[in-house]
């Protein structure tokens, strides 16, 4: 009898200790993170990024004077110290998206589908990844220069080491070339879980190919032959041909997956913005069209944007169009718009590809024009106006380079809402000129300087990258910006 006790205590001992080790165990979050869903997350937060209005992660709009501050106008003057941009944009690419991105790419790489239709989609969607991750790695190129490239995302690197910025760049294209090449179009990718496409391979393949011309156009001033080849390849490969192809992610309506400019003006409560007076004075002197679908008009049925750099009452100026305040409005990383201005730009470059300048040009602003809801008529009545036809416009410059002011003016305009792109136009391009702020704390901008957590906690590196670059300020020209 003693024996069958403890025989009986063991085991219910034994049974107490499985079921107590089992209470440690949340039964209701995944042991794993599907890489697919990562690559949502990823996606989202690059997007989030390159859209966002806030003055806390991105100030481009500002600096491209699309918009300006109401009250607070320190980065309508170039201020990047008071809210630590760089810093922002930095961790933003680096943790929130590449990281990401890097693990996404690692599970899926490791996952064995049982499926055979998901096993035929897993190479095509290391691949998308690929070209994200590419994405992301430029953006930082054009904004800092030279950054950690080939130690970044290494855990067993803590200090990495800062990379030239155009060895970086011209490698990301030879990447970019591999995975244009290795895209599969008779199999899918990530369907739903990709707010781009909707894992629509081919239309991956026209952004991959197209963002290598937009690329190619960038080191167009410091290595031309290789620029022209590398444009020559995109078109080739296949660019966009219509708004149907722009690379625009699909926001939702509920919060915390709307549009962050529907979070900037509209959940905040906030009047933090009006529009720039730079480009109402173009729009408004060029007759555009586009003005009531890009700004509301004040009271007095005009349109009028605040100074650069002053404080600007949010009830004396044009606001944001309504539009644009709607919580499903999409992200744009790539458009039509901007692709049909780069041919026309490689052209004007005397690059070897097909068609007129002329064309192109006119194809980008009728793709503006169309993308934002207006009628195809008004985009011909404004490309025939003197000030606006590619021909006369060309002849009356009087910059050294015409058709850099004549395309420079037109492409900027259409890129109104994608800052980024906008302030990088600017810099390459030299036009439009740019209005001198009320209080600047530097010149205008050629870049982000490096974050102040770089220089405390990666010195070293920081002072080496500083150094190449020729000096850790604003108006330090990037390798690709020389005129």
């Amino acid at each position: 009898m003693k024996k069958i006790l403890i025989l009986l205590t063991a085991v219910v001992a034994s049974s107490c200790s499985d079921n107590l080790e089992g209470l440690n165990q949340n039964i209701k979050d995944p042991t794993a993170v599907p890489g697919e869903s990562l690559f949502t997350g990823a996606q989202k937060n690059l997007v989030d990024q390159v859209v966002d209005l806030n003055v806390n992660l991105n100030n481009t709009k500002l600096w491209a004077q699309y918009l300006q501050e109401t009250l607070y106008t320190d980065e309508s003057n170039y201020n990047q110290v008071n809210r630590t941009i760089p810093q922002s944009h930095w961790d933003a690419m680096y943790k929130d998206v590449l990281k990401d991105l890097n693990t996404s790419a690692e599970i899926i790489a490791e996952t064995e589908y049982a499926l055979p239709a998901d096993a035929d989609t897993k190479a095509n969607k290391l691949v998308v990844i690929e070209v994200m991750k590419i994405y992301a790695y430029s953006s930082l190129v054009e904004v800092f220069g030279d950054v950690p490239y080939t130690e970044a995302g290494d855990i067993e690197i803590l200090l990495p080491k800062y990379d030239d910025g155009l060895t970086i760049y011209k490698d990301l294209i030879e990447r970019l070339t591999i995975a244009i090449d290795a895209f599969d179009t008779t199999n899918g990718s990530f369907g739903s879980a990709d707010r781009l496409y909707s894992g629509d391979v081919t239309l991956w393949k026209k952004f991959a190919s197209s963002l290598k011309l937009r690329m190619g156009i960038l080191l167009s001033d410091v290595d031309n032959s290789y620029a022209e080849a590398t444009v020559i390849d995109a078109i080739a490969s296949g660019v966009f041909t219509s708004n149907e192809d722009n690379a625009t992610y699909a926001y939702l309506s509920a919060d915390p997956n709307t549009n962050p400019i529907y979070d900037n003006l509209v959940l905040s409560g906030r009047t933090d913005f009006v529009a720039a007076t730079t480009i109402i004075d173009h729009m408004n002197t060029l007759n555009d069209p586009r003005r009531p679908l890009y700004f509301e008009a004040t009271a007095d049925g005009t349109f009028k944007g605040g100074n650069i750099g002053e404080k600007s009452s949010y009830d004396n100026f044009s606001h944001v169009a309504a539009r644009l305040e709607t919580p499903t409005e999409p992200g744009v990383l790539l458009d039509y718009a901007e692709v049909s201005f780069l041919q026309a730009e490689a052209i004007a470059r005397n690059f070897a590809i097909a068609g007129t300048a002329k064309q192109f040009y006119e194809d980008g602003i009728k793709a503006s024009v169309a993308y934002w809801g207006g009628a195809s008529a008004d985009a011909d009545t404004y490309i025939a106006q003197s000030s606006v036809d590619y021909d006369t416009a060309l002849a009356a410059s009087t910059a050294t380079e015409p058709w850099k002011e004549v395309i420079g003016t037109q492409k900027w305009i259409a890129l109104y809402n994608r800052g980024l792109e906008g302030w990088t136009s600017i810099r390459l391009l030299d036009y439009p000129l740019m209005a001198v702020p009320f209080k600047p704390l530097s010149g205008y901008p050629a870049r982000y300087t490096y974050p102040i957590q770089e220089q405390t906690l990666n010195g070293a590196n920081y002072e080496a990258a500083t150094t190449a670059i020729g000096g850790d300020a604003a108006e330090t020209k990037l390798f690709w910006d020389l005129n």
